[in-house]
């Protein structure tokens, strides 16, 4: 099984004028230099770029004809036509709003209070965008997986290790049957177990990392109902994955990394993934989720307890 970014966006409604920009980042790492130009000229001067025709936007981008429609395209729009109609909207939006009082570049001799304030609003940035690109019948059949699932298997490796192991505690919780594999080796030889009642899930910011495509290769192999979570709907990962769900690929800085930026958009994913799967099996989750806390009731110091 191949996919490519056609096959991945093909049936989808055109986005939305407020998630073009999201859209553009989330694409813009599997464009040609040529179509990066041109979605980057639209995400950064929506007003002016719908004021031209495909002939000006390729003068204005050194670019050809083509490349503008190629680049409308894989953005998710029918043609230019339509992708000029989503700049003019994505433009009245930003006219009619304030402009962010911050950006995300954060200097080393920033005040703590300007960190704070810069990260916060990166962070607000990166779940907007991610929820924005989030492709709900994707998600929904996830879910719909993950609800019926015999056992799941969750692979992440670094920052994305921590997101699988937080889905894994999240589902045991409800009573599911989840395991997160961090080593390598593991992940593979359980994944060889699965089945076509089992689920797998492999969370990869780059959609590249061999440790966590290995194992999903082999459930998808073996029959199980795979995922990927993933800022990179063209990369190898999604070559075996039966849903994809896109994180946002949100703009790193040295004082920053990708390490944060995605965890952030993975995370809100898991949550999606484990709220709608709580919803699904409310009758045996609710019950779960409570004898669990009882469980650890315990651990807890005892309200009004002084120091």
């Amino acid at each position: 099984m191949t996919r490519d970014v056609k096959e991945i966006f093909a049936g989808e409604a055109p986005p939305a004028p407020a998630a073009l920009a999201a859209k553009v980042r989330t694409l813009a790492p599997s464009m040609t230099r040529s179509m990066q130009r041109v979605a980057e000229a639209v995400a950064a001067d929506p007003a002016g770029c719908a004021a031209l025709t495909v002939t000006g936007l390729a003068e204005l981008t050194g670019t050809s004809e083509a490349t503008v429609v190629r680049t409308a395209r894989l953005l998710g729009y029918p043609g230019y036509r339509d992708l000029r109609l989503a700049l003019a909207g994505l433009a009245a939006q930003q006219q009619s709003g304030r402009a962010p009082a911050v950006t995300a570049d954060i200097a080393v001799d920033d005040p703590i209070a300007d960190v704070v304030a810069k990260l916060a609003y990166d962070e607000q940035q990166t779940l907007a965008d991610t929820a924005a690109g989030l492709d709900m019948a994707q998600l929904s059949a996830a879910v719909t997986a993950l609800a019926a699932a015999r056992r799941i298997d969750i692979y992440g490796q670094g920052a994305s290790g921590l997101v699988a192991q937080d889905l894994a505690q999240k589902l045991l919780r409800i009573g599911l049957i989840a395991h997160a594999h961090s080593d390598p080796h593991l992940a593979v030889t359980n994944a060889v177990q699965l089945r076509a009642k089992d689920v797998a899930i492999s969370i990869t910011h780059s959609g590249s990392t061999g440790d966590v495509i290995e194992p999903l290769r082999v459930a998808f192999e073996h029959g199980a109902t795979t995922v990927a979570i993933t800022g990179r709907p063209d990369g190898p990962v999604t070559q075996y994955a039966d849903h994809i769900l896109t994180t946002s690929t949100a703009r790193e800085s040295e004082l920053r990394p990708a390490a944060m930026s995605s965890r952030t958009s993975q995370l809100l994913v898991v949550d999606c993934l484990f709220v709608g799967v709580a919803q699904r099996t409310y009758a045996t989750a609710a019950p779960a989720l409570s004898a669990s806390y009882e469980a650890l009731a315990h651990r807890h110091s005892p309200r009004g307890r002084t120091r």
